[in-house]
């Protein structure tokens, strides 16, 4: 089989709306490699999207799975539930920041998750309303879509939005736009439009996954949270692209001086299984009746099997220093390319959460174009690369945590390799 042979299939049999960064269909992974149905090699810097973050089969998760396979795949908890799914919620309950006691609830993916999470801020304060920030991606859903700040691809043409979503600027200190200016925003709409005792929460991401890879200021973070405190309002962490020793802590919130009131993660909780959880204050957590929450996939016994063992390979091997050293040498390797190619006016990220944008010579108008070119030149030397960003001019990077130190230095001389050529070709 070839790769376009597949593809003209796909082009028949799915849907247009499911879009696509690539046309290599996967044979089989191991670690940060993946090899095509024609034999090709590439290295991995998509991770699926920061979700097998420990790598892909990596031994231990398969092991746990392949147990939790033979012993049963499903029964659905709130039919006959299982010790497992509890004792994963309990380690999630400590593990997510704030000092508190906390509950957890399972779902299957990360717009679940957020939903969730709306949910039950509005059954614990009697409010309707949420905030949200420009330029974030909660989901695919219509609560989802409703709280993502881009409208193409993940609003358009798909009718109203939910009512009672409001949005005000993310602090971009390249963009312009500064903490100030958003709590100014924030304060404008209380007194224009909103009466923040209608507000059930805010939804942040504390880096912002698709939008851009912007990590959110601390400054943000504490005018968010006083804020929130002095209306009764819910501090909502988005950690569905953040969790899980990405940014060099099990979670995001952690490099903060602030703790939300309900986390949501998914991605990278269960190494590849569709899992995804929302932890939050206890009394929060059951604000919602028996019933209210839950579905029936909602920590399937496979998914939980492999959330425990990730949560072991990245307390065991260390993943969090790692994803700290990762970072700071790709940082290094952006920063001595960006010295000779002006076009590449930031490069940022906490831990291995990184990111490089890209602008025309004239340093302020995004350059998309550069930015896919370099994505495809990558792809056809090997590497895998995702773009993001509201204008598309923004490289992300989010390889394996388990990379071997051989295959991060070959996919760095790539990615160098893969700019210089994009930018000779420019010339």
């Amino acid at each position: 089989m070839k790769n376009a042979e597949i593809s003209k299939r796909r082009d028949a049999a799915i849907s247009n709306g499911v879009g696509m960064q690539t046309q290599v269909y996967v044979e089989r992974a191991l670690g940060s490699e993946v090899w095509d149905i024609e034999g090709n090699r590439y290295i991995d810097f998509a991770a699926g999207i920061a979700v097998v973050n420990t790598g892909h089969c990596h031994p231990r998760i398969i092991e746990a799975v392949t147990k939790q396979a033979q012993a049963f795949t499903h029964t659905c908890h709130q039919v006959l539930p299982y010790e497992n799914y509890i004792h994963l919620a309990e380690r999630l309950n400590d593990l997510v920041p704030g000092d508190f006691a906390k509950k957890t609830v399972f779902v299957t993916t990360g717009a679940e998750a957020v939903e969730n999470a709306i949910k039950v801020a509005r059954a614990a304060t009697g409010r309707p309303a949420v905030i949200a920030f420009g330029g974030a991606f909660h989901g695919r859903t219509f609560m989802g879509m409703s709280l993502t700040g881009k409208v193409a691809p993940y609003k358009k043409n798909f009718g109203a939005m939910m009512p009672d979503v409001y949005h005000v600027p993310f602090p971009i200190e390249l963009h312009g736009t500064s903490v100030a200016e958003t709590m100014g925003a924030l304060h404008k709409l209380f007194k224009a439009d909103l009466d923040p005792d209608r507000v059930a929460a805010i939804i942040i991401e504390p880096v912002q996954g698709e939008g851009g890879f912007y990590p959110a200021p601390a400054e943000l973070m504490r005018d968010l949270r006083k804020l929130c405190d002095d209306h009764g309002i819910l501090m909502i962490a988005d950690e569905i692209q953040t969790g899980f020793a990405r940014t060099g802590r099990m979670f995001a919130m952690e490099n903060y001086d602030v703790v939300p009131d309900i986390t949501t993660m998914a991605k990278g909780l269960a190494g590849g299984l569709p899992l995804a959880a929302l932890t939050g204050r206890a009394e929060i957590m059951d604000a919602a009746q028996p019933g209210g929450l839950g579905g029936t996939y909602g920590g399937n016994p496979l998914g939980i099997a492999a959330s425990h063992a990730v949560l072991d390979v990245i307390e065991d091997e260390d993943l969090c220093n790692r994803a700290n050293a990762l970072g700071s040498r790709l940082k290094q390797r952006l920063e001595s390319i960006r010295a000779r190619v002006p076009e590449m006016v930031d490069v940022r990220g906490p831990g291995f959460m990184v990111a490089a944008e890209f602008n025309m010579p004239d340093g302020k108008t995004p350059n998309p174009d550069m930015t896919n070119a370099i994505r495809a030149e990558g792809l056809r030397r090997g590497l895998v690369l995702l773009t993001c960003g509201v204008y598309g001019n923004v490289i992300r990077f989010l390889a394996p945590l388990t990379i071997p130190d051989d295959i991060f230095a070959e996919a760095l001389d790539i990615l160098e390799a893969s700019i210089d050529a994009v930018k000779g070709a420019a010339k």
